[in-house]
């Protein structure tokens, strides 16, 4: 399933998504609390809304805003609201978001054809090994477009290498959806038990919630240590949120996730809320198309990452993200350095012998960040925290302070009980 605005000209998708945006403003005009509100404010009329570039007369729309007004954004009796999700609540306290049974149905169609993107077909069988419960909507989403592609999956949830692998044996799917992390442990534990993981039905990956490339789109660390054990899996990365209900997914080329025109809009603001220039870093903001419950306008979904305009190899013309390079909240100044948590996690993930790890933020007594890694490593050698040290002084300049700890103990404050997906990083900063 290959929508043809995917592959039309550049000034087609713009005046295809300028009808949908003007429907949006009818829509929010008639239903909305909350952009009712904000347009009376702000002296702005729902009609004069007519272009793209008419959006930047309209104030953003922030998290906080979804948190202090979660249920003015709502534009539906509640007896139209058939499903409750909630957000992961990594930069604050969750947000509700109610569906209504015409958003399951979109949030299938956007599923279906991000899978199909990245060379899904009706034949495969997806291994979901990501939670499908706990209000999670991302679990869902797979399992609905799964459905719609015709595709078969089957719900194994996060964990347990043992039952992952007693599927792959009975089972036989096609296809991992999974946080990628979790294939170096399913590699590992292969190896424990003699299972040869480069003979299996597996062909390819949807790689969720973590990086596994560069903004070059080379392989990142992560990327390369996967391939570098699992040579017959093709890896396509996935970058979604709940906010958004929609995916930005690789296809075979491998350079960058494509945009869907029928579902969402998307900027790229500098610190400003001015636009970026292709290939720069800017914030990702979404302007939501076809959502029937909570739909949002110019909201900033927190996140940084470059993109790209021109043609990819694949035919379509559409816009393609780069990977996350960090969330805007995230960004550490850490002795006269800019980073982001990404930049951290990829020197721990070049190092085979740490296992696991947790990034730390606090400030310290003279008001700075101040970093702590938590590691684990199952046989602690001295030379382990010069190894360290010496490639965060190579690759960023500065060298954060490293605790070694149990990888076990890691791994209970990685995976909370309450928790959808690991808890890499934990900011403890002061305001």
């Amino acid at each position: 399933m290959k929508p043809e605005i995917e592959f039309k000209s550049k000034k087609e998708i713009k005046l295809f998504q300028e009808r949908r945006l003007r429907e949006l403003m009818q829509y929010l005009a008639k239903n909305s609390d909350f952009y009712q509100n904000l347009f009376k404010k702000n002296n702005l009329s729902f009609n004069e809304i007519k272009t793209i570039e008419d959006l930047h007369k309209i104030p953003i729309t922030e998290k906080s805003d979804l948190q202090k007004y979660n249920e003015d954004f709502l534009c539906v009796p509640k007896n139209k609201i058939i499903d409750y999700i909630t957000t992961s609540g990594t930069l604050g306290d969750p947000v509700t978001f109610a569906l209504t049974e015409k958003d399951l149905q979109r949030l299938a169609y956007n599923e279906c054809i991000s899978f199909a993107c990245a060379d899904g077909t009706y034949e495969d069988i997806y291994q979901q090994m990501v939670t499908i419960d706990k209000r999670f909507m991302a679990g869902l989403a797979y399992y609905l477009g799964a459905r719609k592609l015709g595709a078969g999956i089957v719900r194994v949830g996060g964990g347990i290498p043992e039952l992952q692998w007693d599927t792959i044996n009975r089972i036989k799917p096609t296809a991992f959806i999974t946080v990628p992390s979790f294939l170096l442990k399913l590699a590992d534990y292969a190896d424990e038990n003699n299972i040869n993981y480069n003979n299996t039905s597996v062909k390819k990956a949807v790689c969720i919630g973590e990086p596994i490339r560069n903004d070059n789109f080379e392989l990142n660390k992560l990327g390369k240590r996967i391939s570098e054990k699992w040579k017959n899996l093709k890896l396509y990365s996935a970058y979604a949120s709940t906010e958004m209900a929609s995916a930005f997914t690789e296809c075979s080329e491998g350079k960058g996730g494509h945009h869907h025109p029928e579902l969402i809009i998307i900027e790229f603001l500098d610190e400003n809320n001015n636009p970026v220039k292709e290939g720069f870093a800017g914030e990702l903001v979404i302007t939501t198309l076809g959502v029937e419950g909570m739909p949002l306008l110019r909201f900033k979904t927190g996140d940084v990452m470059k993109h790209y305009n021109e043609k990819c190899l694949c035919g379509r013309n559409t816009t393609r993200l780069g990977p996350v390079l960090g969330r805007k909240k995230q960004m550490i100044k850490y002795k006269g350095t800019t980073l982001y948590p990404s930049s951290l996690y990829d020197i721990l993930d070049d190092i085979e012998e740490i296992e696991n790890y947790i990034v730390e933020v606090f400030t310290n007594d003279i008001g700075t960040d101040e970093i702590v890694i938590y590691t684990g490593i199952k046989k602690m050698l001295p030379k382990h925290e010069k190894i360290l040290k010496d490639r965060f002084r190579a690759k960023l300049r500065v060298a954060p302070k490293i605790v070694f700890e149990e990888p076990s103990i890691i791994a209970q404050k990685l995976f909370p009980e309450t928790g959808r997906k690991p808890v890499k990083f934990v900011d403890k900063r002061k305001g």
